[in-house]
């Protein structure tokens, strides 16, 4: 490493800086802001009782909201590999989770967007062997989808301690 490249790496912290850079989980940050003060509603089904068990994971489960978290997910599944004969060997698991976050007290809205990824499974295994891949699909789109969904919190809601 040149002493170009060291100087360049000892000074980004000041250029983070300078820049307006304030990081999430520094106390004081978003994160702090808004960690074990969300209620997400109540799931409906499996997929949304994962996502929501992923989201307490990473916004902490409140035991006095000050927030209330909504979430409706969509999801689907489509093919994506298709041999001569017709047969589908791969599946996408499509998923799009839209959220508000509102204050509680006042009913006023934080916070609204909108996440949304995919996974993949094969379909190439006996019927057991596609279910399990299938169900280990939905399963971790539901976290990706958490963890988005969490981040885009963090970096854009408008809350103050």
């Amino acid at each position: 490493m040149s002493l170009f490249d060291r100087r360049s790496v000892l000074f980004l912290p000041l250029a983070l800086a300078a820049c307006g850079f304030e990081p999430v989980y520094a106390p004081g940050g978003a994160a702090n802001a808004l960690y074990g003060k969300i209620r997400v509603d109540a799931p409906e089904g499996v997929n949304t009782y994962l996502l929501v068990r992923r989201l307490e994971e990473q916004l902490g489960r409140a035991q006095v909201p000050d927030y209330r978290l909504s979430i409706v997910l969509e999801t689907g599944i489509q093919g994506q590999a298709i041999t001569a004969s017709g047969d589908i060997t791969f599946y996408s698991v499509l998923g799009s989770a839209r959220y508000r976050l509102l204050r509680i007290d006042t009913e006023e809205l934080v916070a609204t967007g909108s996440v949304d990824n995919f996974t993949g499974y094969s379909a190439t295994g006996n019927t057991a062997e596609t279910l399990a891949a299938q169900r280990d699909a939905r399963e971790r789109l539901m976290v990706i989808l958490a963890d988005q969904l969490a981040r885009d919190l963090y970096m854009t809601a408008d809350v103050s301690e």
